[in-house]
């Protein structure tokens, strides 16, 4: 293998890198900014919760101590980080951060130090573990969102097509990013209602 193969093979990681440490917004909400209903999702969708776990699979979470509970427990393959005020809270499994953006500097020292922990491991077995998912993925609840918004390189929508009501509204603004991706699911036994996954970036990211 010359030199110009192997620059190019290391440039090809150092930018799957980069990209799978970006900081993302998985969000799903109706057209009027609903998003949860009595500490839950108001709707049934099973075709949206199985890619959210394919999306999401061995990066990190980052969420509000009111959307843990409805959840309950740290969802495996990934680490979870809660954000709550509350110095004496504690869960096993789960990392606790203060505030939003300790949140986030706490998520990137962990890509980075997988980072650097997967570089060894490829020059020492020669096996190519770029793939693996580094993403940091803010998912709620409405305040975290509002919070994080701004420093988001990519939003991944869901849009739920229902007039459903509820006690969680979100209002967000997304003038600011592109729509690069947009697949559409219709109702089904598995799925409450129909929906719209769309994926956007900050434009200029």
């Amino acid at each position: 293998m010359n030199a110009a193969g192997e620059m190019s093979r290391d440039g090809a990681r150092a930018e799957d890198s980069v990209a799978q440490s970006r900081l993302i917004a998985l969000v799903a909400m109706t057209p009027t900014g609903v998003i949860g209903k009595d500490g839950d999702m108001p709707w049934r969708l099973r075709s949206d919760l199985m890619r959210f776990k394919k999306l999401t699979m061995g990066g990190t979470l980052i969420m509000g101590r009111r959307t843990y509970d409805s959840i309950g427990r740290p969802l495996p393959g990934r680490r979870t980080i809660v954000i709550t005020r509350n110095a004496d809270w504690q869960c096993e499994g789960v990392s606790r951060a203060e505030n939003p953006e300790q949140a986030v500097q706490m998520a990137r020292q962990t890509t980075t130090s997988q980072s650097a922990a997967i570089t060894s491991q490829e020059s020492s077995t020669g096996l190519d573990t770029s793939s693996q998912n580094r993403g940091i993925y803010v998912v709620g609840g409405a305040e975290i969102y509002r919070q994080l918004l701004p420093c988001c390189d990519e939003v991944w929508l869901t849009r739920v097509w229902s007039s459903v009501c509820g006690d969680t509204i979100l209002s967000i603004e997304l003038s600011k990013f592109r729509q690069i991706e947009q697949t559409r699911i219709i109702a089904s036994s598995k799925n409450s209602v129909p929906t719209e996954f769309i994926r956007m970036v900050r434009e200029n990211s």
